[in-house]
This record gives structure tokens, C-alpha cells and sequence, in this order.
């Protein structure tokens, strides 16, 4: 169990701070039930009530410094989503976001990716679906990854790049 002013991973929302454990003074939520209210660390106008015993949402532990610079080391070997049902690719898109893993973030982020190349290629603009997911896994790995390395989030990238030795790739 988590504990007030823990750090943890939860869910979509990537990054946050535990700011209370108990019951919920609140009309939602069951009577009497316990809950962490997060408090997302990047966006902290957000505000989650998350049940102590819920399992329906990842909720994690950040990784340590050393898991981060493992992640970096392995992005080249990442493979990419493969979807072959375009019916199922938001259902993909948003399981990799609810998963809380930063291997498969790093795979959703070179799938949309080389999607937008192709489509730029071929004349043509990037899906707003696309466009909306590629955010939120950059936002999520780089959030994870800038606050684990005492960097900021938007600074991810370019340590990324260092650290594989590579300029102006994509990660």
C-alpha cells in the first residue's frame, strides 16, 4: 500500500503524487472505502480519486534511474505496434497508455511515428487520432523518464538522443 506523498504511476496520467489515503469525504465513491487522492505531478490541476483495493488501473512505482538509462539503452530494439485490424488500432493505441510501460510507450511513439511519415510521404496529413495518442505517450514516457533523471520532461529527447549517440532521430 501506498502511503501520503508517495510518487507513483498511475494509469494514463502518468506521474503523481499521493497527497492523501482514507476515505473519501465526497459524494462518489463506496462508504466507507479507502482511496488515494493523486494529484497529477505535471498537470497538478488534476485531481484522482483512485480505490486502494482497484486493480482496473495500473498504478506503479516510478521506475529507478537505473531502469530509465536500461529503457534509453534498449529503444533501437523496440519493436513497433503491429495492428493489422484499423478497427482495433485506438483499442491498441489506449491499452499501451493505460499499461504503464515505458518499452511499449517507446513502441507506440515509433509506430505513430513512421504512420506520420507514410502519410506525409503519400500527401496526406496525420490522423487526429494519431496525433492525439502520439502526445500523450510522449507526455507519458517523457514525463516518467524527465522526472527519474532529475530533467525536465521536455528535455527527454535530446537526453534520449545523447545517450544513443544519435541527432535528430526519433526515439
Amino acid at each position: 500500500m501506498y502511503e501520503q506523498g508517495d510518487i507513483v504511476i498511475y494509469g494514463a496520467q502518468g506521474i503523481c503524487r499521493i497527497e492523501a489515503v482514507g476515505p473519501l469525504n465526497l459524494r462518489i465513491g463506496a462508504p466507507g472505502a479507502q482511496y488515494y487522492t493523486l494529484r497529477s505531478y505535471y498537470h497538478p490541476e488534476l485531481v484522482i480519486y483512485a480505490p486502494v483495493d482497484g486493480h482496473a488501473i495500473v498504478m506503479r512505482d516510478p521506475l529507478t534511474r537505473q531502469q530509465a538509462e536500461a529503457v534509453i539503452d534498449d529503444l533501437p530494439n523496440v519493436p513497433e505496434l503491429r495492428i493489422t485490424d484499423e478497427k482495433a488500432r485506438e483499442t491498441a493505441y489506449r491499452a499501451v497508455l493505460h499499461g504503464c510501460d515505458c518499452s511499449a510507450l517507446a513502441g507506440l511513439i515509433k509506430t505513430l511515428h513512421h504512420r506520420r511519415e507514410l502519410r506525409a510521404r503519400q500527401g496526406r496529413r496525420p490522423t487526429g487520432l494519431d496525433d492525439r495518442y502520439f502526445r500523450q505517450a510522449e507526455d507519458q514516457l517523457y514525463g516518467e523518464l524527465g522526472y527519474v533523471l532529475g530533467i525536465a520532461r521536455e528535455d527527454a529527447p535530446a537526453y534520449i538522443r545523447e545517450r544513443l549517440g544519435t541527432r535528430g532521430a526519433e526515439e
